[in-house]
């Protein structure tokens, strides 16, 4: 089991989209309220509040945490969103973690300059002695799901990413007439069909909705997603397992909506991961780990993967919730363990080798 011990004060910076728009339920929150727990000091940072200084480096306007015990994650957000607190400017130089917490996906109508431009921001922390998680050069490559087609086809449902709705017309035919087609850049749940006999003659209107933002992903419909789908943290590359708790839960549709997402609507429970779920993530975890992807949710359904969520993986809240075993905890004692080794090796540890081990 990974060391929770809490070391000397460590400093921790969390990038959102926008510190207003953040909600109770975000486990970015629930990992920010443990830090603060413990006494770290904690800052977070929107993607429009960096700024690059002639003479310090990365700096940032961030929103401060009181490095104290909050009753909740409620009481903790309200915390940080009082605005009569106001924000500091800070020097990225000066914290040991900068965690990357943002989704594109909702900046992609109002903000698409938001998400690239922040991690340029990031790879320049990167370059001194903050640790930056996930990898920023990496998670450059995963801005939309065509990542996901980098990991081995073994775990992966056929697929073909298109804007031509004869192209998607041509994947379902030879699919037995049904598939899921959704926005290559997205989460949540958002703009995700099931096609089959009962929509097909609406297929010219769901293309266009769906691509109207960009490319859509259309993949193999996998009958075992009708029970809902598997979210399994892993940290390190490893699933993340205290004694013999895994964090993963089942999310589940309690309507005819077929979505199982937290943020659609879907219910969840704790799951334990069966035999096809542990070997999926043995096969992904090598890429996770070659590309500094330290906190990542793989998304199973069967014996296949249906996303990999690099940018912003949720729900560690919910299965801190209940499964009553601090996960969040773990993960803050293992960014102190990072920030323990990167001391001990002054400096020499490269980022992405301190994201993984």
């Amino acid at each position: 089991m990974t060391d929770t011990r809490p070391d000397p004060r460590i400093a921790i910076a969390f990038v959102v989209n926008d510190i207003a728009t953040e909600k109770d339920d975000y486990s970015t929150i629930r990992l920010a309220r443990k830090a603060a727990a413990r006494g770290h000091r904690v800052a977070l940072i929107g993607l429009d509040d960096f700024i690059y200084d002639w003479q310090d480096g990365i700096c940032a306007m961030a929103t401060l945490s009181a490095a104290e015990e909050f009753a909740d994650d409620t009481a903790y957000l309200a915390h940080l969103q009082d605005e009569s607190r106001g924000r500091e400017r800070i020097r990225l130089a000066e914290y040991d973690i900068l965690m990357l917490r943002s989704d594109p996906a909702e900046e992609l109508t109002t903000r698409s300059w938001a998400p690239s431009s922040s991690l340029l921001f990031s790879q320049l922390a990167a370059l001194g002695d903050t640790i930056v998680l996930n990898d920023p050069r990496h998670l450059t490559d995963a801005v939309n799901k065509t990542y996901f087609q980098f990991f081995p086809e073994a775990v992966r449902p056929a697929t073909t990413i298109t804007c031509q709705t004869e192209e998607v017309r041509r994947f379902l035919e030879a699919h037995g007439g049904k598939g899921v087609i959704k926005p290559l850049q997205g989460s949540g749940g958002q703009g995700v069909f099931v096609i089959d006999d009962n929509n097909r003659q609406n297929l010219n209107q769901i293309v266009e909705a769906v691509t109207r933002d960009g490319y859509a992903i259309v993949q193999e419909y996998l009958p075992a997603a009708a029970e809902g789908d598997l979210r399994m943290i892993t940290l390190n590359g490893r699933p993340l397992k205290v004694e013999d708790t895994y964090a993963c839960m089942h999310r589940f549709s309690q309507t005819d909506d077929h979505r199982s997402n937290i943020s659609a609507g879907g219910a969840v429970e704790m799951a334990v991961p069966d035999e096809a779920a542990l070997r999926i993530a043995e096969i992904v975890g090598p890429k996770l780990i070659n590309d500094g992807m330290y906190f990542a949710g793989l998304d199973i359904a069967g014996d296949k993967m249906m996303e990999v969520n690099v940018d912003t993986p949720g729900g560690l809240n919910f299965i801190d919730d209940m499964s009553g075993i601090d996960f969040s905890g773990v993960v803050i004692g293992d960014l102190e363990r990072k920030v323990r080794l990167r001391r001990q090796y002054g400096g020499t540890l490269d980022n992405r080798l301190l994201a993984m081990i």
